[in-house]
Protein backbone atom coordinates (compact mmCIF):
# COMPACT_ATOMS: atom_id res chain seq x y z
CA UNK A 1 0.00 0.00 0.00
CA UNK A 2 3.03 2.17 0.71
CA UNK A 3 4.29 1.41 -2.01
CA UNK A 4 1.62 2.26 -4.40
CA UNK A 5 0.98 5.68 -2.64
CA UNK A 6 4.27 6.17 -3.53
CA UNK A 7 4.36 5.46 -7.16
CA UNK A 8 1.44 7.36 -7.56
CA UNK A 9 2.60 10.72 -6.03
CA UNK A 10 5.32 10.48 -8.26
CA UNK A 11 3.27 10.00 -11.37
CA UNK A 12 1.59 13.15 -10.20
CA UNK A 13 4.19 14.95 -9.59
CA UNK A 14 5.87 14.08 -13.53
CA UNK A 15 5.70 16.60 -16.17
CA UNK A 16 3.52 15.53 -19.75
CA UNK A 17 5.32 13.02 -22.03
CA UNK A 18 5.28 15.73 -24.04
CA UNK A 19 7.61 18.21 -22.18
CA UNK A 20 9.67 15.60 -21.71
CA UNK A 21 10.87 15.18 -24.88
CA UNK A 22 14.79 15.47 -25.04
CA UNK A 23 16.11 18.16 -26.97
CA UNK A 24 17.40 15.89 -29.78
CA UNK A 25 14.66 15.65 -30.82
CA UNK A 26 14.58 18.98 -33.01
CA UNK A 27 16.10 16.61 -36.00
CA UNK A 28 18.66 18.76 -36.90
CA UNK A 29 20.60 18.40 -33.85
CA UNK A 30 20.57 14.50 -34.39
CA UNK A 31 22.41 15.14 -37.52
CA UNK A 32 26.01 13.80 -37.04
CA UNK A 33 28.91 17.08 -37.46
CA UNK A 34 30.10 17.24 -40.56
CA UNK A 35 33.37 16.01 -41.34
CA UNK A 36 34.60 19.15 -43.75
CA UNK A 37 33.78 22.39 -42.42
CA UNK A 38 32.37 25.14 -45.22
CA UNK A 39 34.15 28.24 -46.39
CA UNK A 40 34.33 31.60 -44.48
CA UNK A 41 31.62 32.37 -42.96
CA UNK A 42 29.63 35.46 -44.56
CA UNK A 43 30.82 38.59 -42.49
CA UNK A 44 33.48 36.89 -40.71
CA UNK A 45 36.46 38.99 -40.85
CA UNK A 46 39.09 37.17 -43.23
CA UNK A 47 42.28 34.87 -41.08
CA UNK A 48 45.21 35.24 -41.64
CA UNK A 49 47.19 31.99 -42.69
CA UNK A 50 50.56 33.71 -41.11
CA UNK A 51 51.88 35.58 -37.89
CA UNK A 52 53.41 38.51 -40.07
CA UNK A 53 51.42 41.63 -39.85
CA UNK A 54 49.29 42.31 -43.11
CA UNK A 55 49.98 45.17 -45.35
CA UNK A 56 47.77 48.09 -44.68
CA UNK A 57 47.03 50.56 -47.10
CA UNK A 58 46.77 54.30 -46.04
CA UNK A 59 44.56 56.83 -48.44
CA UNK A 60 44.53 60.49 -46.96
CA UNK A 61 41.15 61.93 -46.96
CA UNK A 62 40.33 65.41 -48.64
CA UNK A 63 37.98 67.84 -47.27
CA UNK A 64 35.42 68.79 -49.46
CA UNK A 65 35.67 72.97 -49.85
CA UNK A 66 31.85 74.49 -49.16
CA UNK A 67 30.72 76.15 -52.70
CA UNK A 68 31.82 79.58 -53.05
CA UNK A 69 29.80 81.91 -55.32
CA UNK A 70 27.21 84.68 -55.22
CA UNK A 71 24.49 83.40 -56.34
CA UNK A 72 22.93 79.85 -54.72
CA UNK A 73 22.73 77.11 -57.07
CA UNK A 74 18.86 76.50 -56.76
CA UNK A 75 18.82 79.91 -58.84
CA UNK A 76 21.07 79.63 -61.33
CA UNK A 77 20.41 75.55 -61.62
CA UNK A 78 24.02 74.66 -62.11
CA UNK A 79 25.21 71.94 -60.01
CA UNK A 80 27.95 72.87 -57.33
CA UNK A 81 30.23 70.16 -59.23
CA UNK A 82 30.63 72.00 -62.80
CA UNK A 83 34.40 72.89 -62.04
CA UNK A 84 36.20 69.85 -59.91
CA UNK A 85 36.81 67.42 -62.62
CA UNK A 86 38.38 70.08 -65.25
CA UNK A 87 42.01 70.76 -65.27
CA UNK A 88 42.14 74.39 -63.49
CA UNK A 89 44.96 75.67 -65.82
CA UNK A 90 42.29 75.12 -68.90
CA UNK A 91 39.29 76.14 -66.92
CA UNK A 92 41.27 79.83 -66.57
CA UNK A 93 42.07 80.25 -70.34
CA UNK A 94 38.30 79.44 -71.13
CA UNK A 95 37.52 81.48 -68.57
CA UNK A 96 39.60 84.54 -69.72
CA UNK A 97 39.20 84.00 -73.80
CA UNK A 98 35.00 83.42 -73.65
CA UNK A 99 33.71 85.71 -76.36
CA UNK A 100 30.73 87.35 -75.23
CA UNK A 101 31.04 91.08 -76.13
CA UNK A 102 28.50 90.90 -78.90
CA UNK A 103 26.08 88.94 -77.41
CA UNK A 104 24.11 89.20 -74.17
CA UNK A 105 22.72 86.02 -73.83
CA UNK A 106 26.33 84.85 -73.61
CA UNK A 107 27.13 87.59 -71.35
CA UNK A 108 24.67 86.41 -68.83
CA UNK A 109 25.66 82.97 -68.85
CA UNK A 110 29.17 84.22 -68.49
CA UNK A 111 28.12 86.11 -65.24
CA UNK A 112 26.11 82.69 -64.22
CA UNK A 113 28.93 80.44 -64.36
CA UNK A 114 31.54 83.18 -62.57
CA UNK A 115 29.08 83.50 -59.51
CA UNK A 116 27.09 80.57 -59.44
CA UNK A 117 27.88 78.78 -56.11
CA UNK A 118 30.22 75.59 -57.05
CA UNK A 119 33.29 73.80 -55.69
CA UNK A 120 36.46 73.88 -56.50
CA UNK A 121 38.64 71.24 -56.98
CA UNK A 122 40.21 69.58 -54.07
CA UNK A 123 44.09 70.94 -54.65
CA UNK A 124 44.55 73.96 -52.49
CA UNK A 125 46.64 75.70 -55.72
CA UNK A 126 43.77 74.16 -58.43
CA UNK A 127 41.52 76.07 -56.17
CA UNK A 128 43.10 79.32 -56.05
CA UNK A 129 44.09 78.90 -59.47
CA UNK A 130 40.31 79.28 -60.79
CA UNK A 131 39.12 81.60 -57.81
CA UNK A 132 41.49 84.18 -59.66
CA UNK A 133 40.47 83.33 -62.52
CA UNK A 134 36.94 84.40 -62.11
CA UNK A 135 38.01 87.73 -60.18
CA UNK A 136 40.18 88.72 -63.07
CA UNK A 137 37.53 88.01 -65.71
CA UNK A 138 34.44 89.54 -63.32
CA UNK A 139 37.24 92.86 -63.00
CA UNK A 140 37.74 93.05 -67.17
CA UNK A 141 33.98 92.76 -68.06
CA UNK A 142 33.59 95.82 -65.38
CA UNK A 143 32.05 93.79 -62.80
CA UNK A 144 34.03 95.08 -59.88
CA UNK A 145 31.52 94.91 -57.49
CA UNK A 146 30.73 91.53 -57.83
CA UNK A 147 34.70 90.72 -58.10
CA UNK A 148 35.07 92.74 -54.67
CA UNK A 149 32.24 90.27 -52.75
CA UNK A 150 33.05 87.37 -54.06
CA UNK A 151 36.82 87.71 -52.78
CA UNK A 152 35.92 89.04 -49.40
CA UNK A 153 33.62 85.67 -49.45
CA UNK A 154 36.34 83.40 -50.20
CA UNK A 155 38.77 85.04 -47.77
CA UNK A 156 41.01 88.35 -49.30
CA UNK A 157 43.67 88.59 -46.97
CA UNK A 158 44.07 84.73 -47.10
CA UNK A 159 46.97 84.75 -50.02
CA UNK A 160 48.74 88.02 -51.07
CA UNK A 161 47.16 87.40 -54.85
CA UNK A 162 43.80 87.66 -53.49
CA UNK A 163 44.33 91.09 -51.62
CA UNK A 164 45.71 92.33 -54.68
CA UNK A 165 42.48 91.79 -56.55
CA UNK A 166 40.60 93.22 -53.55
CA UNK A 167 42.65 96.04 -52.89
CA UNK A 168 42.55 96.95 -56.69
CA UNK A 169 38.75 96.16 -56.36
CA UNK A 170 37.97 98.83 -53.12
CA UNK A 171 39.83 101.57 -54.97
CA UNK A 172 37.22 101.27 -57.52
CA UNK A 173 34.30 101.26 -55.70
CA UNK A 174 35.54 104.04 -53.33
CA UNK A 175 36.11 101.40 -50.45
CA UNK A 176 39.44 101.41 -49.84
CA UNK A 177 39.41 102.02 -45.96
CA UNK A 178 38.27 98.01 -45.52
CA UNK A 179 41.18 96.64 -47.27
CA UNK A 180 43.52 99.57 -46.29
CA UNK A 181 42.35 98.45 -42.56
CA UNK A 182 43.22 94.88 -43.23
CA UNK A 183 46.34 95.97 -44.60
CA UNK A 184 47.32 97.57 -41.39
CA UNK A 185 47.01 94.13 -39.85
CA UNK A 186 48.63 92.43 -41.99
CA UNK A 187 51.56 94.32 -43.69
CA UNK A 188 53.15 91.72 -45.73
CA UNK A 189 49.98 91.69 -48.00
CA UNK A 190 50.84 95.11 -49.31
CA UNK A 191 51.22 94.48 -53.34
CA UNK A 192 54.33 97.29 -52.90
CA UNK A 193 54.66 100.20 -50.93
CA UNK A 194 53.03 102.79 -52.23
CA UNK A 195 50.11 100.51 -51.04
CA UNK A 196 51.57 100.88 -47.51
CA UNK A 197 51.60 104.75 -47.78
CA UNK A 198 48.45 105.31 -49.38
CA UNK A 199 46.67 103.26 -46.83
CA UNK A 200 48.90 104.97 -43.92
CA UNK A 201 47.55 108.24 -45.28
CA UNK A 202 44.00 106.88 -45.83
CA UNK A 203 43.85 105.99 -42.13
CA UNK A 204 45.18 109.53 -41.32
CA UNK A 205 48.72 108.74 -40.30
CA UNK A 206 50.58 111.16 -42.11
CA UNK A 207 53.82 110.95 -40.13
CA UNK A 208 54.49 106.88 -40.91
CA UNK A 209 53.63 107.57 -44.78
CA UNK A 210 56.37 110.24 -44.81
CA UNK A 211 59.07 108.03 -43.17
CA UNK A 212 58.05 105.37 -44.90
CA UNK A 213 58.20 107.11 -48.39
CA UNK A 214 61.31 108.31 -47.13
CA UNK A 215 62.88 105.35 -46.89
CA UNK A 216 61.25 104.48 -50.34
CA UNK A 217 63.16 107.16 -52.00
CA UNK A 218 66.45 106.12 -50.21
CA UNK A 219 66.78 102.64 -50.80
CA UNK A 220 64.87 103.65 -54.46
CA UNK A 221 62.57 100.74 -53.89
CA UNK A 222 59.86 102.46 -56.19
CA UNK A 223 60.03 103.58 -60.38
CA UNK A 224 61.14 107.26 -60.02
CA UNK A 225 57.57 107.82 -61.40
CA UNK A 226 55.52 106.40 -59.03
CA UNK A 227 57.90 108.54 -56.07
CA UNK A 228 56.79 111.77 -57.73
CA UNK A 229 53.41 110.88 -57.44
CA UNK A 230 53.58 109.62 -54.27
CA UNK A 231 55.31 112.81 -52.93
CA UNK A 232 52.37 114.86 -54.56
CA UNK A 233 49.96 112.57 -52.57
CA UNK A 234 51.94 112.79 -49.12
CA UNK A 235 53.00 116.99 -49.28
CA UNK A 236 50.86 118.52 -51.43
CA UNK A 237 51.76 121.79 -50.20
CA UNK A 238 55.41 121.55 -51.44
CA UNK A 239 54.07 121.22 -55.04
CA UNK A 240 51.35 123.85 -55.16
CA UNK A 241 51.63 126.06 -58.75
CA UNK A 242 54.09 123.09 -60.01
CA UNK A 243 52.75 121.29 -63.78
CA UNK A 244 50.79 118.85 -64.02
CA UNK A 245 52.67 115.36 -63.64
CA UNK A 246 52.36 113.33 -66.88
CA UNK A 247 49.44 111.23 -67.49
CA UNK A 248 50.58 107.09 -67.41
CA UNK A 249 49.56 104.82 -70.39
CA UNK A 250 48.61 102.13 -68.27
CA UNK A 251 47.66 103.13 -65.03
CA UNK A 252 46.75 100.58 -61.80
CA UNK A 253 43.61 101.33 -59.78
CA UNK A 254 45.75 103.07 -56.95
CA UNK A 255 47.83 105.25 -59.79
CA UNK A 256 44.27 106.32 -61.09
CA UNK A 257 43.22 107.00 -57.31
CA UNK A 258 46.66 108.87 -56.37
CA UNK A 259 46.02 111.11 -59.52
CA UNK A 260 42.20 111.54 -58.48
CA UNK A 261 43.64 112.17 -54.92
CA UNK A 262 46.05 114.92 -55.91
CA UNK A 263 43.68 116.79 -57.80
CA UNK A 264 44.68 115.46 -61.58
CA UNK A 265 41.60 113.07 -62.16
CA UNK A 266 42.65 110.48 -65.34
CA UNK A 267 39.53 110.33 -67.77
CA UNK A 268 38.47 106.85 -67.79
CA UNK A 269 37.09 106.32 -71.55
CA UNK A 270 40.13 105.37 -73.40
CA UNK A 271 41.56 103.40 -69.88
CA UNK A 272 39.90 99.67 -69.58
CA UNK A 273 36.58 98.96 -68.71
CA UNK A 274 37.17 98.24 -65.45
CA UNK A 275 38.22 102.39 -64.26
CA UNK A 276 34.42 103.16 -65.54
CA UNK A 277 33.16 101.78 -62.40
CA UNK A 278 35.08 104.72 -60.16
CA UNK A 279 32.84 107.39 -62.47
CA UNK A 280 30.15 105.72 -60.65
CA UNK A 281 30.83 107.56 -57.76
CA UNK A 282 29.93 111.09 -56.88
CA UNK A 283 33.32 112.70 -57.47
CA UNK A 284 32.54 112.34 -61.15
CA UNK A 285 30.04 114.33 -62.89
CA UNK A 286 26.85 113.26 -64.40
CA UNK A 287 28.04 112.96 -67.69
CA UNK A 288 30.63 111.00 -66.75
CA UNK A 289 28.37 108.71 -64.70
CA UNK A 290 26.08 108.23 -67.71
CA UNK A 291 28.87 107.38 -70.17
CA UNK A 292 30.57 105.12 -67.25
CA UNK A 293 26.91 103.05 -66.76
CA UNK A 294 26.37 102.86 -70.49
CA UNK A 295 29.95 101.23 -71.08
CA UNK A 296 28.99 98.49 -68.43
CA UNK A 297 25.49 97.93 -69.31
CA UNK A 298 26.75 97.20 -72.62
CA UNK A 299 28.89 94.18 -71.07
CA UNK A 300 25.88 93.67 -68.36
CA UNK A 301 28.32 94.48 -65.47
CA UNK A 302 25.31 97.06 -64.73
CA UNK A 303 21.66 96.50 -64.47
CA UNK A 304 19.41 98.56 -66.80
CA UNK A 305 18.02 100.46 -63.98
CA UNK A 306 20.08 101.79 -62.60
CA UNK A 307 21.14 103.31 -65.90
CA UNK A 308 17.80 104.13 -66.72
CA UNK A 309 18.02 105.87 -62.62
CA UNK A 310 20.92 108.43 -64.64
CA UNK A 311 19.11 108.54 -67.71
CA UNK A 312 16.44 110.57 -66.25
CA UNK A 313 18.11 111.94 -63.23
CA UNK A 314 17.99 115.66 -64.22
CA UNK A 315 17.27 117.52 -67.67
CA UNK A 316 19.87 117.37 -70.18
CA UNK A 317 22.56 119.72 -69.82
CA UNK A 318 23.48 120.13 -73.31
CA UNK A 319 22.70 118.88 -76.64
CA UNK A 320 24.63 116.29 -79.26
CA UNK A 321 26.37 113.32 -78.43
CA UNK A 322 25.30 111.47 -75.19
CA UNK A 323 22.57 114.66 -74.40
CA UNK A 324 20.59 113.59 -77.23
CA UNK A 325 20.13 109.75 -75.97
CA UNK A 326 19.43 111.15 -72.52
CA UNK A 327 16.50 113.62 -73.94
CA UNK A 328 15.45 110.95 -76.51
CA UNK A 329 14.94 108.78 -73.22
CA UNK A 330 13.20 111.49 -70.49
CA UNK A 331 10.49 112.29 -73.62
CA UNK A 332 10.06 108.20 -73.72
CA UNK A 333 9.54 107.58 -70.37
CA UNK A 334 7.22 110.82 -69.67
CA UNK A 335 4.71 109.71 -72.40
CA UNK A 336 4.90 105.96 -70.90
CA UNK A 337 4.09 107.69 -67.51
CA UNK A 338 1.20 109.74 -69.03
CA UNK A 339 -0.01 106.48 -71.01
CA UNK A 340 -0.27 108.34 -74.22
CA UNK A 341 -0.07 106.25 -77.18
CA UNK A 342 0.31 108.95 -79.70
CA UNK A 343 3.26 110.42 -77.71
CA UNK A 344 5.06 106.85 -77.55
CA UNK A 345 4.54 106.04 -81.23
CA UNK A 346 6.18 109.93 -81.83
CA UNK A 347 9.26 109.53 -79.29
CA UNK A 348 9.65 105.46 -79.38
CA UNK A 349 11.71 105.46 -83.40
CA UNK A 350 14.20 108.42 -81.85
CA UNK A 351 14.85 106.95 -78.57
CA UNK A 352 15.34 103.30 -80.03
CA UNK A 353 17.53 104.97 -82.62
CA UNK A 354 19.94 106.25 -79.71
CA UNK A 355 20.22 102.88 -78.31
CA UNK A 356 21.27 101.16 -81.00
CA UNK A 357 23.65 103.47 -81.98
CA UNK A 358 25.17 102.89 -78.13
CA UNK A 359 24.84 99.00 -78.47
CA UNK A 360 22.15 98.95 -75.77
CA UNK A 361 18.71 97.73 -77.56
CA UNK A 362 18.48 94.89 -74.93
CA UNK A 363 19.07 96.84 -72.06
CA UNK A 364 16.36 99.46 -73.82
CA UNK A 365 14.09 96.53 -73.66
CA UNK A 366 14.51 95.48 -70.24
CA UNK A 367 13.78 99.16 -69.15
CA UNK A 368 10.58 99.57 -71.55
CA UNK A 369 9.80 96.22 -72.83
CA UNK A 370 6.64 95.82 -70.37
CA UNK A 371 5.34 99.44 -70.30
CA UNK A 372 5.34 99.31 -73.91
CA UNK A 373 3.37 96.16 -73.52
CA UNK A 374 0.54 97.95 -71.77
CA UNK A 375 -0.13 100.08 -74.31
CA UNK A 376 -3.45 100.35 -76.81
CA UNK A 377 -2.65 99.03 -79.85
CA UNK A 378 -0.65 100.91 -82.08
CA UNK A 379 -0.30 101.95 -85.75
CA UNK A 380 1.35 98.99 -87.63
CA UNK A 381 5.51 100.48 -87.72
CA UNK A 382 5.30 100.87 -84.11
CA UNK A 383 3.42 97.98 -83.15
CA UNK A 384 5.92 96.02 -84.99
CA UNK A 385 8.61 98.04 -83.40
CA UNK A 386 7.11 97.36 -80.09
CA UNK A 387 7.18 93.61 -80.61
CA UNK A 388 10.38 93.55 -81.85
CA UNK A 389 11.71 95.16 -78.89
CA UNK A 390 10.26 92.71 -76.30
CA UNK A 391 11.31 90.36 -78.30
CA UNK A 392 14.44 91.48 -76.94
CA UNK A 393 12.97 91.20 -73.23
CA UNK A 394 13.15 88.48 -71.05
CA UNK A 395 9.29 88.54 -71.86
CA UNK A 396 10.02 87.29 -74.99
CA UNK A 397 7.64 84.24 -74.40
CA UNK A 398 4.82 86.89 -74.31
CA UNK A 399 5.09 88.64 -76.94
CA UNK A 400 5.79 85.34 -78.72
CA UNK A 401 1.94 84.81 -78.03
CA UNK A 402 0.66 88.28 -79.88
CA UNK A 403 2.65 88.98 -83.15
CA UNK A 404 1.42 92.04 -84.85
CA UNK A 405 -0.74 91.64 -87.91
CA UNK A 406 2.58 91.70 -90.21
CA UNK A 407 3.10 87.77 -88.94
CA UNK A 408 1.11 86.41 -92.26
CA UNK A 409 3.03 87.98 -94.77
CA UNK A 410 6.31 89.17 -93.27
CA UNK A 411 8.57 85.96 -93.45
CA UNK A 412 10.76 87.21 -90.86
CA UNK A 413 8.09 88.11 -88.37
CA UNK A 414 6.67 84.85 -88.33
CA UNK A 415 9.87 82.87 -88.20
CA UNK A 416 10.63 85.44 -85.16
CA UNK A 417 7.36 84.25 -83.44
CA UNK A 418 8.33 80.97 -83.79
CA UNK A 419 11.41 81.40 -82.73
CA UNK A 420 10.27 83.11 -79.79
CA UNK A 421 7.72 80.64 -78.86
CA UNK A 422 10.93 77.63 -79.02
CA UNK A 423 9.59 76.27 -82.72
CA UNK A 424 11.74 77.90 -85.23
CA UNK A 425 11.08 74.89 -87.56
CA UNK A 426 7.44 75.73 -87.70
CA UNK A 427 7.85 78.46 -89.95
CA UNK A 428 10.35 79.17 -93.18
CA UNK A 429 13.77 80.03 -92.53
CA UNK A 430 14.17 83.24 -94.48
CA UNK A 431 17.84 83.72 -94.52
CA UNK A 432 20.98 80.85 -94.23
CA UNK A 433 21.21 82.10 -90.05
CA UNK A 434 17.82 81.54 -89.32
CA UNK A 435 18.07 77.79 -91.13
CA UNK A 436 20.76 77.92 -88.99
CA UNK A 437 19.16 78.41 -86.03
CA UNK A 438 16.04 76.04 -86.98
CA UNK A 439 18.23 73.08 -87.56
CA UNK A 440 20.09 73.60 -83.63
CA UNK A 441 16.27 73.57 -82.68
CA UNK A 442 15.01 70.37 -84.59
CA UNK A 443 13.93 67.27 -83.00
CA UNK A 444 17.14 65.72 -84.51
CA UNK A 445 19.56 68.15 -83.67
CA UNK A 446 22.47 66.70 -82.09
CA UNK A 447 24.92 68.60 -79.90
CA UNK A 448 28.98 68.04 -80.35
CA UNK A 449 30.07 64.51 -78.53
CA UNK A 450 32.69 66.13 -76.69
CA UNK A 451 30.65 68.25 -75.27
CA UNK A 452 27.29 66.15 -74.68
CA UNK A 453 29.62 63.66 -73.15
CA UNK A 454 30.21 66.22 -70.32
CA UNK A 455 26.51 66.85 -69.43
CA UNK A 456 25.96 65.89 -66.15
CA UNK A 457 29.58 65.38 -65.02
CA UNK A 458 32.10 67.58 -62.78
CA UNK A 459 32.95 68.73 -66.26
CA UNK A 460 29.66 70.87 -67.39
CA UNK A 461 31.48 74.03 -66.56
CA UNK A 462 34.67 73.49 -69.26
CA UNK A 463 31.95 71.94 -71.78
CA UNK A 464 29.61 75.76 -71.48
CA UNK A 465 32.73 77.91 -71.86
CA UNK A 466 33.41 75.96 -74.82
CA UNK A 467 29.88 76.05 -76.55
CA UNK A 468 30.34 80.32 -75.71
CA UNK A 469 33.06 80.31 -78.18
CA UNK A 470 31.49 78.08 -80.79
CA UNK A 471 28.34 80.07 -80.43
CA UNK A 472 30.15 83.15 -81.10
CA UNK A 473 31.87 81.18 -84.31
CA UNK A 474 28.34 80.93 -85.22
CA UNK A 475 27.98 84.55 -84.99
CA UNK A 476 30.90 85.34 -87.49
CA UNK A 477 29.37 83.05 -89.92
CA UNK A 478 30.06 79.32 -89.48
CA UNK A 479 26.37 78.20 -89.64
CA UNK A 480 27.65 74.71 -88.36
CA UNK A 481 28.98 75.85 -85.28
CA UNK A 482 26.09 77.69 -84.76
CA UNK A 483 23.30 74.81 -84.67
CA UNK A 484 25.66 72.77 -83.06
CA UNK A 485 26.13 75.43 -80.06
CA UNK A 486 22.31 75.84 -79.55
CA UNK A 487 21.73 72.08 -79.58
CA UNK A 488 23.95 71.60 -76.92
CA UNK A 489 22.40 74.94 -74.53
CA UNK A 490 19.13 73.02 -75.04
CA UNK A 491 20.02 69.28 -74.09
CA UNK A 492 22.09 71.17 -71.04
CA UNK A 493 18.72 72.26 -70.39
CA UNK A 494 19.38 75.95 -70.98
CA UNK A 495 16.55 76.73 -73.65
CA UNK A 496 16.32 79.70 -72.27
CA UNK A 497 19.84 80.98 -73.50
CA UNK A 498 19.36 79.57 -76.50
CA UNK A 499 16.18 81.20 -77.66
CA UNK A 500 17.52 84.73 -76.37
CA UNK A 501 20.82 84.59 -78.25
CA UNK A 502 18.97 83.33 -81.40
CA UNK A 503 16.40 86.11 -81.18
CA UNK A 504 19.53 88.56 -80.24
CA UNK A 505 21.34 87.36 -82.90
CA UNK A 506 18.10 87.64 -85.43
CA UNK A 507 17.43 91.10 -84.21
CA UNK A 508 20.73 92.62 -83.61
CA UNK A 509 23.35 91.06 -85.59
CA UNK A 510 22.42 93.69 -88.81
CA UNK A 511 24.02 96.79 -86.69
Amino acid sequence: MRTETALIAFLALAPPAAAQAPLSAIDWLNRPPPRTLPGTVLMEPPVSDSARMPAIEITPLEKLAPPLGLVGAAVTGLPVDLWIGSDPAVLARLIADAPVEYSPAMQNLLYTLLLSESRPPPAADQAEMLLLARLDRLMELGAVDPAQALVQLAGPTETADRFRRWFDATLLTGDEYRSCAALTAAPWLAPDYAATIFCHMRRGDWQTAALTLEAVHALELLPADRLALLDRFVSPEIFEGAPPLPAPADPDPLTFRLFEAIGERLPTAPLPRLFATADLRDVAGWKAQIEAAERLTRTGALGPNLLLGLYTERAPAASGGVWDRVAAIQELDTALAGGDARAVAATLPAAWAAMRAARLEVAFAEMFGERLADLPAPAPPVATLIWRIRLLSRAYDAAARTPPADAATDPQTRFLAALAGGRPGTAPAPTPRARAIAAGFGPDAVPPARLADRIGTARLGEALLEAIALFDSGRQGNPADLTAALAFFRAAGLEDTAIRAALQLMLLDDR
